[in-house]
Parts: structure tokens; sequence; C-alpha cells
């Protein structure tokens, strides 16, 4: 069977064009940076129907995880229902008000709220344990995980004072 030169070149560019889509495909599926691929949300924060960002708003496994100013982050903890933890370790001071001082990498439910809707204020020094120690916390089952963005830095750049070790 003869198959046209341009019969040839029509199978070769609708090749190609399967072969693009499927790499941006790809990309978006398993390569796009800010995405939390363990549990396909964005971390990023957009709102990819509107393409406008939502600060911070991330949600996984029916958590919902917010990454809060220093402002925000002080309106948070002055909640009479909000526990406040300080994941940073080695030890380095704490921001007043805090409840528990867990290691980012040792948290376990022993001496968490055992109501899993209980909001949790999550920080560190300078965000980055707090961002692990939030993970693991939706992992276990809480659903209202506040993360303090730019940790005890952000929060004495804001003026506002830590408690001493």
């Amino acid at each position: 069977m003869h198959v046209s030169t341009s019969t040839r070149s029509r199978l070769a560019l609708r090749a190609a064009l399967v072969v693009g889509v499927a790499a941006v495909v790809a990309y978006f599926a398993l390569g796009m940076p800010g995405m939390d691929h363990s549990t396909g949300s964005s971390m990023a924060g957009m709102d990819h129907s509107t393409g406008s960002a939502m600060a911070g708003m991330e949600m996984s496994k029916g958590a919902v995880r917010r990454r809060v100013t220093a402002d925000e982050f002080a309106m948070e903890i002055q909640r009479s229902d909000t526990v406040v933890l300080n994941v940073h370790t080695p030890y380095e001071g704490e921001i007043p008000g805090t409840d528990l001082f867990l290691p980012f990498d040792a948290i376990d439910n022993a001496r968490l709220p055992q109501d899993k809707s209980t909001t949790l204020a999550v920080y560190c020094q300078t965000g980055r344990m707090s961002a692990q120690a939030a993970t693991t916390l939706a992992e276990l089952g809480y659903t209202s995980i506040v993360e303090l963005e730019g940790g005890m830095q952000a929060w004495t750049a804001s003026g506002r004072t830590l408690a001493d070790a």
C-alpha cells in the first residue's frame, strides 16, 4: 500500500501534537512547581477556576491549612479554642501564649488535642519546620491548621517579641 507524502506529513504532525499534549499534561500532573504531589493539592494556593491566588490556603486530606502573616497569626492565637505549637528544634524561644513545644520531626497524638477539629497554630524559626509539621498534623487527621509564614523571624520583624528560654 502506498501512502502519499502529504498523508505521512499529516500523520507525523498529529503524532507530534499528541506527544506535545501528553508532555503538557505530564508537566501539570507530575511536575508543576508548587504542587504537593502526595495530596494533589496546590501549595501555591491558586484557584484554577478563576486564576486568582487564595493567599496561603491549602486543602489536603480533609485538612485546611492556612499560611498567615504575623498579624493574622497574632489574632488567631488570641482565640481560646486555638492550641499554639512551637515545632522549632532546637528550642530558641517562643511566641507568648504557646501551649506546646513539639519538635517538628517527633509529632505524635500523645500530647495533641483529641478533638481533630481543634485549630492548631504552628510555628518555628523560619517556616520550614512548621510546614513539615503541618503536613504531619494533616496526616494525623487534624482539620484546621494555621502556619505562621516566616516563623519567629517574621513575628519579630513585625515588632513583636519572643519569650526567651
